[in-house]
């Protein structure tokens, strides 16, 4: 059991945080959409930005453990980070307009759903993309 779990501790804590950035972002969009009153893609797009910052932080230090300490670096694993996150909330974007206004499910069904697929997107982006060993090693080359 102990082997199983070191050998998919990684994926283990980005399900984990993931599962955490996905409540953050679902609950920021339920208080924005049905506290505030705001309409549902401005919702989608500040619960977004919120879940992206909090990801990031996560992903960084415990998921990927990322080994970048300089200033250039961090900047640059922060901006690809932010890239492959605003590549994923246009599929996000584009997965709710589809639910909500083309299928007429609720706006909540329609983003749990879409949730499970931005996740999986978002790891693979963060495993292959942002936070990849291999590319440790080419930047210290």
């Amino acid at each position: 059991m102990k082997n199983l779990f070191q050998k998919y501790k990684e994926l283990i804590a980005y399900l984990v945080f993931g599962g955490l950035t996905t409540v953050i972002n679902i609950v920021v969009f339920f208080i924005c959409q049905n506290i505030l009153a705001i309409d549902y893609k401005i919702s989608n797009a500040i619960a977004w930005f919120l879940s992206v910052l909090f990801a990031f932080i996560t992903n960084k230090y415990l998921v990927f453990k990322s080994k970048q300490k300089d200033k250039r670096s961090f900047i640059k694993e922060m901006a690809l980070f932010y890239w492959y996150r605003f590549v994923s909330f246009i599929i996000d974007m584009g997965m709710m307009i589809f639910f909500v206004d083309l299928l007429h499910t609720t706006d909540m069904l329609a983003k749990v759903i879409t949730q499970i697929v931005i996740i999986i997107i978002n790891y693979v982006f963060s495993k292959l993309f942002i936070f990849s060993k291999k590319k440790d090693i080419d930047d210290n080359l």
